[in-house]
């Protein structure tokens, strides 16, 4: 049974109190308190007595009448920034802040948030690979002269992955640099990685002088993180590839021609947003193509969003941007990076898998999932089970530390030479291992509960474990509890291996955020799925696969998932959509990919939700699962102008102020509020969302969207699914193109019935259909979304 989500009014008002509240507390703090503050500024605004911005700056600081504390080392300003706006950013007291707010030439004053970093067999199940090469490779030379920027935690030089054997040279357009640092010479960069830069001013602004014996001040990653992510979007060709004998085959990321540029912005403290926007400042003027970021925090009006301010910019400059929808899933209102000029990518499973499953003194097998290379439990043997909750803790240690396999929790002497049952949550699930070995425990099995439900991540655990699903898990414990005295509860794990072929595939991964957009509910977000579960990609050798401090064990190459693992396939993608296709805009590609998705999985059945075995709706996988090869021909494509996003955000009612702190040019919102609304932006799919009156008056709404054919001539049919309880009529139902590059537009007019039973307050129904134009040959599909909602009260 699918649990359902918080009723979306709620969910939708707690979160505006919520924001509301950070934002209050951050101007209200004691005057003090230090913060940092990325500012932007009106570049035509410095006083001509300047030389440059940079003596602007530090000139307006320093006549700030409460910062004559010292500042950090280096200057009072942290970063500033050229390309993706004007400004800098610096750490004041609020009072600070606020008075900036009145200084001639300040646009906007925005708090700086810290967000968290959210292949052998993806490039095959997404068609890419084969003999000969597929057509998107070929005809995109593997993306040979695109840029991928990676804003991560770093890159690892001298990989495999990372090799130039073969390339040319390296894009006469390139203008970034390869910033030396410890255990990262300037000779670490290649006609493969050409460009690496870190960031660190906010962190350190922020959490103190960096440790440097135990993190590297340089592009070099010790965490692996963005090695791993790098080389899905572009790693080389690698005979042979595997993690601790798991997913042998041969490794490649997307565009394996692609180049590389890392930009080190994520610390052991996070990723802070004035090194974000320093690593967008720096990725634009370098001229990069594509940009890969994985990384998410919460979500917070676009103005106040330093990602959607540095994405935006790098849209306007022709760069693409993917980013991860975040991995708060399977509960609603949790995606991130919700900005409609972003891609946001949520994470699916691919058709391979690593079982290993539990089998019970009893007989009985539950099936669970594991990477463990060994040594291996005694074959034949079943050991004595305990559950931690019950039977395994410390006495000084409560049922529910024990329960979670918190350090120090167990007792040795009741755990020792046992296989212990430990409940998914709080600490990271390769730790719990170590703390049932350090207790004594021959091995582990990690437990979903209810809110996990069944979706489960293979990870690389220190001593023989294995996890299972939420069903699984409870007969596990309700075996344990039911044992009988001098007959102990035992069992054994059986580890299998790597299977291909997979049914059915894909699935949304359990933990892949989920809509609706909690800025902008009538954008759907995440805007598609691509392969995030159980992923083989890159791994720096000093860094342990199960990434704890304990493990000291090297791996060429690891096994992780995330939806930081799904954003770089797309990224990669874009790179070779975008070397095939060099005239699309961002938007165009965007269109392409969602226009293109699929939503039916490999059994031919609707994709499913992995957490509830259940069928999946647009508010988990968005347009549906990337599907490079159609992608590549998608017939029309739905265009979007950086005008087109300025009245977009002029139909959110934000002040001329707000837009600015986004935008470049002038504003003019009269003509766009007067020209539609928000559901009006040319965006690949369509959302509504309407208050349920109690009247029998019907809902109504409708969009225009202008499509661009680039399939040359041809004669399109709408064909419509339409949303239970729903009328969906498209004006006009045909449409007639002449040429590649012609636009023609339409209208789609929605009427929705009111739900026919009284909805319980603050609920919400959720009803999806489908608008398809088709010529015979392609099949250009937008998701129709409609969402309705009961007051609260």
């Amino acid at each position: 049974m699918k649990i359902p989500p918080p009723p979306l009014v709620l969910l939708l008002l707690s979160l505006l109190i919520s924001l509301h509240s950070t934002a209050v507390a951050s101007l209200s703090s004691s005057p003090d308190k230090k913060t940092t503050y990325i500012i932007r500024v009106d570049r035509d605004a410095k006083p001509t007595i300047f030389p440059t911005h940079e003596h602007w700056y530090e000139s307006t600081l320093l006549s700030l009448s409460d910062t004559t504390a010292t500042w950090p080392q280096g200057g009072p300003l942290i970063h500033t920034y050229s390309s993706v706006f004007h400004g800098f950013s610096a750490r004041l007291a609020p009072s600070a802040a606020e008075a900036l707010h009145s200084v001639p030439g300040i646009v906007a004053v925005i708090p700086e948030r810290v967000r968290q970093p959210a292949t052998t067999r993806s490039p095959r199940f997404l068609g890419l690979l084969s003999s000969p090469p597929s057509a998107l490779l070929a005809d995109s030379d593997f993306g040979s002269d695109l840029v991928i920027a990676v804003i991560d935690t770093g890159i690892s030089p001298g990989h495999r992955s990372f090799s130039d054997r073969g390339l040319g040279p390296v894009p006469a357009k390139w203008k970034g640099a390869c910033v030396s640092g410890p255990g990262f010479p300037a000779s670490s960069c290649n006609r493969k990685l050409v460009g690496a830069r870190f960031f660190s001013g906010g962190y350190e602004a922020t959490s103190g002088r960096m440790n440097e014996s135990a993190e590297l001040k340089s592009p070099r990653d010790t965490d692996g993180h963005g090695t791993h992510t790098a080389s899905i979007a572009a790693g080389r060709y690698v005979f042979p590839a595997s993690t601790l004998g798991y997913a042998r085959g041969i490794a490649s990321g997307m565009a394996p021609k692609a180049r590389l540029a890392a930009y080190k912005v994520c610390w052991t403290g996070g990723c802070f947003d004035s090194d974000i926007l320093a690593a967008f400042d720096a990725a634009v003027a370098d001229g990069v193509d594509v940009v890969s970021l994985s990384v998410g925090g919460v979500v917070v009006p676009y103005y106040l969003d330093a990602i959607a301010i540095g994405a935006f910019a790098a849209t306007e400059a022709g760069i693409f941007v993917s980013a991860s929808a975040g991995n708060g899933g399977p509960g609603g209102l949790t995606v991130t990076n919700v900005a409609p000029w972003v891609t946001t990518v949520g994470a699916g499973s691919m058709d391979r898998d690593f079982p290993a499953d539990v089998k019970l003194g009893d007989g009985r097998i539950l099936p669970g999932v594991s990477v463990y290379g060994g040594p291996d439990l005694e074959p034949n043997k079943l050991y004595q089970l305990v559950y931690a909750g019950s039977g395994g803790g410390t006495s000084a240690a409560d049922g529910y530390s024990s329960s979670l396999c918190l350090e120090g929790s167990l007792d040795p002497t009741l755990v020792k030479g046992k296989i212990v049952v430990c409940d998914r949550g709080v600490n990271p699930r390769a730790a719990k291992g170590e703390v049932v070995r350090k207790a004594g425990g021959v091995g582990m099995i990690l437990a979903n509960g209810v809110f996990d439900g069944e979706g489960l991540v293979a990870d690389c655990h220190v001593i023989p474990a294995t996890a299972v699903g939420a069903t699984a898990g409870d007969k596990l414990r309700k075996y344990i509890a039911s044992a009988k005295p001098g007959s102990p509860p035992t069992g054994t794990i059986l580890f299998r291996g790597t299977r291909l072929g997979v049914h059915p595939a894909p699935v949304v991964a359990a933990f892949s955020a989920r809509g609706p957009n909690p800025q902008s509910p009538d954008i759907l977000k995440p805007d598609l799925i691509a392969p995030g579960l159980n992923i083989l990609a890159a791994w720096p050798r000093g860094v342990g696969p199960a990434g704890i401090p304990a493990d000291t064990r090297h791996t060429e190459f690891n096994i992780l998932s995330g939806t930081s693992m799904a954003c770089p396939h797309v990224s990669g993608l874009v790179a070779l959509l975008k070397a095939a296709h060099p005239a699309w805009t961002p938007a165009a590609i965007k269109s392409a990919l969602m226009t293109t998705a699929y939503v039916r999985d490999n059994s031919n059945g609707s994709i499913i939700d992995e957490s509830t075995g259940s069928a999946a709706g647009a508010f988990d996988f968005g347009a549906g699962h990337v599907d490079p090869q159609r992608a590549m021909n998608p017939g029309l494509v739905y265009d979007i102008s950086v005008l087109d996003y300025v009245n977009f955000l002029c139909n959110l009612n934000y002040t001329q102020q707000n837009i600015r702190a986004i935008t470049r040019g002038p504003l003019d919102c009269n003509s766009a509020r007067r020209a539609g609304h928000v559901g009006s932006l040319n965006y690949p799919s369509f959302g509504a969302s309407f208050m349920a009156s109690g009247s029998k008056e019907k809902f109504k709404a409708h969009f225009v969207r202008t499509v661009t054919s680039v399939g040359g001539h041809g004669i399109y049919k709408a064909v419509i699914t339409e949303p239970e309880g729903s009328k969906v009529k498209v004006e006009p139902s045909q449409l007639v193109f002449r040429r590649a590059g012609q636009k023609l537009s339409y209208v789609v007019r929605l009427e929705a019935d009111q739900p026919a039973e009284k909805m319980e307050p603050g609920s919400s129904k959720v009803k999806s259909g489908m608008l398809t134009w088709t010529d015979g040959q392609h099949y250009v599909s937008s998701p129709i979304v409609v969402t309705i909602q009961a007051p609260l009260g």
